[in-house]
């Protein structure tokens, strides 16, 4: 398992952008599959986005999959190094808010809908979002 370390949560009003940022220890094929989750207590772990850096030509996977409820919202993108993953959110709700997880895996589907593969998980870093 690779470490990963999240930055840029906080608070923002609504409306308001915040950006995510996580690093991983390394590049390995554990990391090729890096993505972002989030959850809210009481609730299910939510995909957001994911981002596919591995060999496979998977059809769409390296320019990012996204949960149609960030889509057009929210903007990952990968450094040239592999290790670090952003996640832009912009026109942030007060239903943004939430424990953002990220998250890492071999996987070349890389599908923000299939958390089962992703093996090695962040901290978490609390986004809010207030009126």
């Amino acid at each position: 398992l690779v470490q990963l370390v999240e930055s840029g949560g906080g608070s923002v009003q609504t409306g308001g952008s915040l950006r995510l940022s996580c690093t991983a220890s390394e590049y390995t094929r554990m990391t090729e599959c890096m993505g972002w989750f989030r959850q809210v207590p009481g609730k299910e772990r939510e995909g957001l986005a994911t981002f596919y850096s591995g060999p496979v030509p998977v059809p769409g996977a390296h320019e990012g999959y996204y949960a149609d409820a960030v889509k057009g919202r929210f903007t990952i993108t990968r450094d040239a190094d592999k290790k670090t993953v952003h996640l832009q959110m912009s026109n942030l709700k007060s239903d943004d808010t939430a424990m953002y997880y990220c998250a890492a895996g071999s996987t070349s589907t890389c599908s923000p809908k299939r958390p089962w593969d992703f093996d090695s998980w962040g901290q978490g870093t609390q986004v809010t979002v207030s009126s």
